[in-house]
């Protein structure tokens, strides 16, 4: 373990790999579960919420942790796989104590409340009797409140001029001189949670926002842009998805709608009322709802209520040096990039007559100066709107492909489903929240009247 004149800043811990001793990770740091203490003494690291490999959150104690150097965590390997609950004595440092508004005492334990500041960070160091404990904060001064209105994913820095430059005086003091993490929740921004999750794919930070408090995640919300955002709602839970939808402005919501794909944005009006989705509707551009209207008209389970009405169109005059640039576009999704649709203009869908399609290995296989009309696959059947869920996934097994085409009678091509969206329908609603059971993994060896000591 590491010393205990270390001290270890909790933010350089979020998302850090935790391994066994054998070398095999077990999942990655997602949290850091204390227990606050009466009397201003600092907080009790019980241990860490690690989330697995099943995106399941599990407790790992501190005293199964035997490093936490070179930026990973290594354990004892004997780690119980139930599922992470939280306990009311218990707090989350990165989901309940960073970017909370508290007071620096004036004098001494027993000082007054003096200058509000922001908590940036804490710090925790191991004791003599070797456990570990808060010990130091990290925090902000000149901040109003609100941060998490229009904050920065770079929590307290900013570019200007080609440099960067603090928003205020910061400054790292004892637990013991703060006062005010009492509190929850309150005076709570979300700058420096969201710098600490930066680098998480969209996936991932829908994984922690749907751990966090509906308070905490509505704070998260407010603080994403709206691409960012409609990337996470779009990996949410159907509930987790409505519930932020419903914490924002009216004219934020139909923003975020717009930079959702429409099929998913179509999804999630479908479980609005009525009414509520026809007035967000009504706010979106009418060239940005008009697909999702679209899509709304199909029967959920059905190859036109599950396609993407963006696939890639060209006409059979554009080259395979045109359709290799259009599948790099790296806001695609990898089924969506892996072949183009060769329609008859337009090239918007609805689209003009279907004549094909040509898979990315084939154009990978041409010269750059091939038309597509030349190497065009017209010999597939496509789907029609009204196919079902297993008709669709007969489709894809038998032809060995990751997306289809989806026409119409008059042959205008209405879009494509990918296997990505097939599989949402396929897997049970609460896929998101499944997990392997306790047996079905190698971690899960100690008796679960020992699991945490908590």
């Amino acid at each position: 373990m590491t010393g205990a004149s270390s001290r270890v800043f909790i933010s350089h811990l979020a998302g850090m790999a935790v391994f066994d001793p054998s070398g095999d990770q077990v999942g990655r740091i997602r949290d850091l579960v204390v227990s606050l203490r009466l009397g201003g003494r600092p907080p009790r690291v019980l241990g860490f919420a690690v989330e697995v490999v099943s995106k399941r959150r599990v407790f790992l104690p501190m005293n199964r942790v035997t490093s936490l150097e070179s930026g990973q965590v290594i354990t004892t390997g004997v780690i119980n796989m139930r599922r992470f609950e939280q306990r009311p004595t218990e707090t989350l440092v990165l989901a309940e104590l960073l970017d909370r508004r508290v007071a620096l005492r004036t004098s001494g334990l027993g000082g007054e409340a003096g200058e509000t500041v922001t908590v940036l960070d804490v710090a925790m160091v191991q004791t003599r009797n070797r456990e570990w404990e808060i010990d130091k904060v990290f925090v902000e001064k000149g901040k109003s409140g609100g941060a998490a209105q229009g904050a920065s994913s770079q929590g307290w820095w900013r570019a200007t001029g080609g440099r960067l430059r603090r928003k205020g005086e910061t400054l790292t003091v004892d637990w013991s001189a703060v006062t005010g993490f009492a509190l929850r929740e309150e005076d709570q921004g979300a700058a420096n949670l969201l710098a600490t999750f930066e680098q998480l794919r969209p996936a991932d930070l829908a994984n922690v926002l749907h751990h966090l408090s509906a308070k905490r995640r509505s704070e998260v919300a407010a603080a994403l842009d709206d691409e960012r955002l409609a990337d996470v709602m779009e990996e949410l839970p159907e509930d987790d998805q409505v519930a932020i939808l419903g914490g924002l402005h009216q004219e934020r919501a139909a923003d975020v709608l717009e930079a959702m794909d429409p099929d998913d944005a179509a999804d999630l009006l479908s479980e609005l009322p009525e009414e509520d989705a026809e007035r967000l509707l009504q706010l979106m551009e009418p060239e940005e709802a008009a697909p999702v209207r679209r899509l709304l008209t199909y029967a959920e389970r059905t190859a036109g209520g599950l396609m993407t009405t963006e696939p890639i169109v060209l006409e059979p005059d554009a080259t395979v040096a045109e359709a290799l640039a259009r599948i790099r576009v790296s806001d695609l999704k990898p089924a969506q990039a892996a072949q183009v649709y060769v329609c008859r203009p337009p090239t918007e869908t609805p689209t003009g007559i279907y004549l094909g399609l040509v898979h990315f290995q084939k154009l990978l296989r041409e010269p750059p100066y091939t038309l597509l009309g030349a190497i065009v696959d017209g010999d597939l059947d496509a789907l029609s709107p009204d196919a079902v869920l297993d008709r669709i996934t007969h489709y894809l097994a038998t032809y060995n492909m990751v997306a289809a085409p989806v026409v119409d009678e008059h042959d205008h091509l209405l879009g494509a489903v990918t296997v990505d969206d097939v599989l949402d329908h396929m897997l049970p609603d609460d896929w998101r929240e499944s997990a392997l059971n306790d047996d079905e993994s190698e971690h899960a060896l100690i008796p679960e009247e020992a699991a945490d000591g908590r």
